[in-house]
């Protein structure tokens, strides 16, 4: 009736103001109509398209299907299961699986309710952040046990970190531990900023593509089977005469081709004790190797082996009177007692670690990379704890106040130079009361005056030095000081004190400082006091630990799974492990659980997670910071065992490509080595495939709620 009535009017002489106001708004209804109807076209196409990356609930009465890890349901209401055996044709059930292992999916009952809250509200803003829920027949039978529920809390806090770091860790590395010092502002504002626009959108974890298919190819670098990608120089030619880079630098690109094996092939490698006395020469066989041979008698090539005479050493007379000789002159270095953690600087000497691990010292050796004599690759190679890094701007990767003492035989370091930068860094990380041993058979009066000089500016007292007879090495023990009074007595205050916001432990990719870190003084402050001698300190804490209950919760935890799962339920040979790294440690739990074992534990931790290493050398371990999104610093085919405890849904959005951390792990794993993998469901699925696809074993999966494990080992296929 409106409209007829506007068209009568609009044959009046006065209808054409009415004609143009009817098609205004006519063409303002038709565009509200459209708008409306778009947004929520809009709208639903955009949660349909989430629903993709969401996994649906795991039923406690039916077999998931799509997942391949599919889950079992049995009568009476029991936890879904999985288990499958390759190989070598064994089973394993459940029965294998450790009492903590079944309550591993329960999540705290408050907080679960939260999520499943908010589960319908959030499904298209979230990708793989759904919590394992409890089955049936788990319903709180009888009282959650205590250790298991502190372990939780452990997991619970250490996702909360992780949650508030989103945005400013991934610029340099993580949290407190890494910052910009080598990078340019404007690219750490820019990636700073990037984070900021993907931390709209939680990714809780590098979902790895299922659809993916892959195919490798072998690495064509420089070093070619003893590829190291972030420590040596992938492609040469030109001008370019050196294999290695002076500092840490990695390729922009993240590694996705397979380093391959030594040209004379590769043999399985001697077990444990056997290594120490003898490891298969092809293994390490390097034409620099081979003419250092000639040169020392502490090792020797006999047919197919490179051999270890005992009591031989660099030093003439033998290591044992080499150490006897330390001892005699500080009595107070008890070794295996009071001194437990030692870094040997060089690695010029397996000898050296050899002698001491008889008398319950830990030696961590530091191979610097510097030339091509690959020492610290035949120290792995014999079962010796080893790491690589470049030793020249940058701080190592270890927290301050943690090794009990420090060696370096042979010094050759001008510790003197660029400001004494490279002996700060070692009082750094030296314990307050902390030795540090250097011997040298060469003395240059200059030198000398100069390291007199100074030790006696940071206030390190010479405790001896003596020229051996019989060893023709000078050798001078230096002891860190134990408080700061001290260092206000100097009379030139140079090198300064650091400022109070310089953080000691901040390590990933942070220059070296030409300053002297004051002492811990406060008994809430780790380094303040000296720990038990060993073994009492690898159970006692001191007062700085304030969250103890979570340290001993952590060790019951990892010695229930270790007894009643990893050793005897997953197929491995124990007596074939020696070199085993933990690539997510929190307090050592793993280490120490394994510690009856003949194995040493490198105890990793992640940049981004909590700071717990100071806590791990406390125990009378060793480990190390690191970020895995970059190459680890060893060299391939070293570890007999890697453990990821949820390394990968921990990691988030922080790496480019998450494929590249199998990559890395394939690098380091020995041929015959295993892997065990915990993570959640949806990431252990790809990452069976990933797996296959580098020709591994996969020896045992398990699933349980949303929760899974997968036992890999790897072959000797390359492509």
């Amino acid at each position: 009736m409106a409209i007829a009535r506007l068209v009568r009017q609009a044959k009046r002489p006065h209808g054409l103001w009415v004609k143009m106001a009817a098609v205004t708004v006519m063409g303002l209804c038709f565009i509200f109509v459209w708008g409306v109807f778009s947004s929520s076209s809009s709208s639903v196409t955009s949660q349909r398209e989430s629903f993709e990356d969401i996994a649906e609930p795991v039923s406690s009465s039916s077999s998931h299907k799509p997942q391949k890890l599919r889950d079992e349901s049995k009568k009476g209401g029991e936890s879904e299961k999985k288990s499958k055996s390759n190989g070598n044709g064994s089973s394993h059930s459940s029965a294998t699986r450790p009492h903590s292992e079944q309550h591993k999916g329960k999540d705290n009952k408050k907080e679960k309710k939260h999520v499943q809250h908010k589960e319908d509200k959030e499904k298209g803003n979230r990708q793989g952040s759904e919590e394992p829920q409890p089955q049936d027949g788990q319903e709180e039978k009888e009282k959650e046990n205590e250790n298991e529920n502190v372990k939780e809390e452990v997991e619970g806090e250490e996702e909360k970190v992780d949650h508030e770091s989103d945005v400013d860790v991934d610029a340099d590395g993580g949290s407190d531990l890494a910052e910009s010092g080598d990078k340019d502002d404007s690219e750490v504002v820019e990636d700073a900023e990037e984070l900021r626009k993907k931390s709209k959108v939680k990714v809780k974890g590098p979902l790895f593509d299922p659809n993916a298919s892959y195919s490798w190819k072998l690495c064509s670098s420089r070093s070619k089977h003893n590829y190291i990608p972030c420590i040596d120089i992938e492609v040469g030619g030109g001008k370019v005469t050196s294999y290695r880079h002076t500092e840490r630098s990695c390729p922009r690109t993240p590694l996705m081709c397979l380093v391959p094996l030594p040209h004379e092939g590769y043999g399985s490698p001697l077990p444990w004790p056997e290594s120490k006395l003898k490891i298969l020469y092809k293994n390490v066989a390097h034409p620099k190797l081979a003419a250092y041979i000639k040169r020392h008698n502490w090792l020797m090539e006999s047919e197919e082996y490179l051999t270890f005479p005992q009591n031989q050493s660099e030093f003439k007379g033998g290591i044992h009177h080499y150490l006897e000789s330390i001892e005699e002159m500080v009595p107070d270095i008890e070794w295996g007692k009071n001194i437990r953690v030692v870094l040997d600087i060089g690695c010029t000497d397996s000898s050296f670690a050899a002698a001491l691990l008889d008398k319950d010292v830990l030696t961590l050796s530091l191979g610097l990379k510097n030339d091509l004599v690959d020492l610290a690759q035949v120290a792995l190679e014999r079962g010796f704890p080893a790491v690589i890094s470049p030793f020249n701007r940058r701080r190592l990767p270890f927290p301050s106040q943690v090794f009990d003492a420090i060696h370096c035989a042979g010094c050759s370091i001008p510790w003197h130079s660029n400001g004494g930068k490279l002996l700060l860094e070692m009082n750094r990380i030296l314990r307050p009361g902390g030795y540090f041993i250097m011997s040298t058979k060469h003395d240059s009066i200059e030198e000398e005056e100069a390291m007199t000089t100074l030790t006696a500016s940071i206030c390190w007292n010479v405790l001896a030095h003596k020229s051996d007879d019989v060893g023709e090495v000078g050798v001078k023990i230096y002891q860190k000081p134990e408080g700061n009074d001290i260092y206000e007595l100097r009379r030139k205050k140079i090198p300064p004190l650091c400022k109070e916001n310089e953080n000691p432990d901040a390590v990933w990719y942070v220059p070296m400082k030409t300053c002297l870190h004051p002492i811990p003084s406060g008994i809430e402050q780790h380094g303040a006091e000296w720990p038990e001698e060993w073994p009492k300190r690898l159970e006692t804490y001191p007062d700085w630990v304030n969250n103890k209950e979570k340290v001993v919760a952590d060790t019951n935890h990892w010695n229930a799974v270790v007894n009643k799962s990893y050793i005897s339920g997953l197929g491995i040979n124990w007596t074939s492990i020696r070199n085993v790294m933990d690539m997510k440690s929190i307090y050592g739990g793993l280490a120490v659980a394994l510690s009856q074992q003949k194995v040493w534990v490198m105890n990793v931790v992640p940049v981004h997670a909590p700071d717990t290493l100071p806590i791990i050398f406390e125990r009378g371990l060793v480990g190390m910071y690191h970020d895995w999104c970059e190459s680890f610093g060893t060299y391939p085919r070293t570890y007999d065992l890697l453990h990821a405890d949820h390394l990968f849904s921990r990691l988030k959005n922080r790496c480019k490509q998450p494929v590249s951390i199998v990559v890395e792990m394939d690098r380091i794993t020995r041929p015959g080595g295993w892997t065990i993998i915990r993570d959640k469901v949806e990431i252990l699925n790809p990452l069976e495939e990933i797996l296959k696809s580098m020709q591994w074993e996969i020896r045992m999966t398990f699933a349980q709620d949303k929760e899974g494990i997968l036992c890999a080992q790897k072959t000797l296929w390359r492509p």
